[in-house]
């Protein structure tokens, strides 16, 4: 059963003026494991990467109603790719360890952009 929709839309733009003005943005965005994948992309990868994430765990926030803050951190999602590609993520806080996540990220030239749909086990 569907029990919750995120979509989140990000300008590049922004997500890279602020990792050059906030010299720890990346580490407060991303979990050590997207860390280290984002150390290791150059040039515009490394911003989509950045602003795709960023989305994703807007996205997820808004699906599960509570936003970003005190019930969910950044780092408490995690995304990262499966075997084929495939960005899966995971929530490690409580109760939200229990639903399915469904995801989807894309980029254009100006903008990250992701969808999240929850699913629950039962």
């Amino acid at each position: 059963m569907i029990i919750g929709v995120g979509l989140d839309i990000i300008e590049l733009n922004r997500i890279e003026n602020l990792a050059k003005r906030q010299q720890k943005f990346a580490q407060r965005i991303l979990s050590k494991t997207e860390m280290n994948k984002y150390e290791s992309l150059v040039g515009n990868r490394k911003i989509e990467y950045l602003a795709g994430r960023f989305a994703a765990k807007e996205a997820v926030s808004k699906a599960l109603g509570c936003g970003i803050g005190k019930n969910l951190s950044f780092q408490d999602v995690e995304v990262v790719n499966n075997g084929i590609g495939r960005p899966v993520m995971k929530v490690n806080k409580g109760e939200f360890k229990q639903i399915n996540i469904h995801l989807s990220i894309t980029h254009t030239k100006s903008y990250a952009a992701a969808q999240v749909v929850l699913e629950s086990f039962s």
